[in-house]
């Protein structure tokens, strides 16, 4: 057997934990998490590579109904990729006790497909083996997947176990990316997502999906052996802006403490972060926002 190369997809409802799998199968923190839905709004590649393979998984925003040009974008950066791909991850959770809706538009989409489909039923360290059984059952009479997968996205077994199913599709071929790249995106990009992601963490709920967050300057001084990094801080409303900041400005410092030493342990450097606390009114209908931020 040759070496084998190609793309796999990982698609599903927010939340469900598709960025938990991408970090864990390569070990590195490449999609930003968070309990709150729709943490991830672009499509992000990790790329893991043997002396057997090299598989290119893409990690999605969760398919759901849009209720801004953002959420648009998100929902058509999900679906684009399903025709590119030589194999699709359909991540569903083991706590439902049925099928939802929104799962039965997933699976209406992807019968339309000559992708071959894994089902991975993620969460299962929640449930007892029992209760998980109907749902498996359903899921079959529902659609002829290639196989179904219970796994927890937390567990170090389901690596191994998803990589084996996931390589049987991937034609032979040479390698796209270089041995030793393990994404496809920019520091910079890296950074903003982690500046987010602790927004998602430690603000409150109504405010963390209306922010957005732009690298206005990413500078490596070689001399200071330091990555110097200035971010902006978008929020819909001057309300949220104060929020963001909190009293004497100790919620913006947590934050920043917080992005930047993860964005240290990720590029391997001292890091100066400063960070600015802006509003831009409904800034996700705003097509020139939304192309400054990277969405368009």
């Amino acid at each position: 057997m040759g070496f084998r190369s190609g793309f796999a997809t990982i698609i599903g409802r927010p939340n469900v934990g598709k960025s938990t799998l991408l970090n864990l199968l390569t070990g590195e923190k490449i999609s930003i998490i968070s309990s709150k839905p729709q943490t991830t709004r672009n499509t992000i590649k990790a790329i893991i590579t043997t002396d057997e393979y090299q598989v290119v998984f893409i990690d999605t925003p969760g398919l759901h109904r849009p209720r801004n040009k953002l959420g648009d974008y998100m929902q058509k950066s999900a679906i684009s990729t399903l025709d590119e791909v030589d194999v699709i991850l359909y991540m569903v959770e083991a706590t439902d006790k049925t099928i939802g809706p929104g799962d039965r538009e997933i699976i209406e989409m992807l019968k339309k497909l000559s992708t071959p489909v894994i089902l991975l039923i993620n969460k299962i360290d929640l449930v007892s083996k029992p209760a998980l059984l109907p749902l498996i059952d359903e899921y079959s009479k529902e659609m002829n997947f290639e196989h179904i997968i219970p796994v927890s996205a937390l567990d170090i077994e389901t690596k191994e176990l998803v990589l084996r199913e996931t390589v049987k599709y991937l034609p032979e071929g040479p390698a796209y990316y270089p041995a030793d790249m393990v994404t496809d995106q920019q520091e910079r990009f890296l950074v903003q997502e982690l500046i987010r992601e602790k927004i998602l963490h430690l603000v409150s709920d109504e405010v963390p999906h209306g922010v957005g967050v732009e690298v206005i300057l990413f500078k490596e001084i070689p001399e200071k052996e330091l990555i110097e990094i200035h971010a902006n801080i978008y929020c819909e409303k001057e309300s949220h802006k104060g929020i963001v900041i909190g009293k004497n400005g100790e919620m913006l410092k947590k934050i920043g403490t917080l992005a930047r030493q993860d964005a240290e342990r990720l590029l391997g450097s001292k890091i100066f972060l400063k960070l600015w606390v802006k509003t831009k009114e409904d800034w996700r209908n705003s097509d020139y926002v939304l192309r400054e931020l990277g969405y368009k």
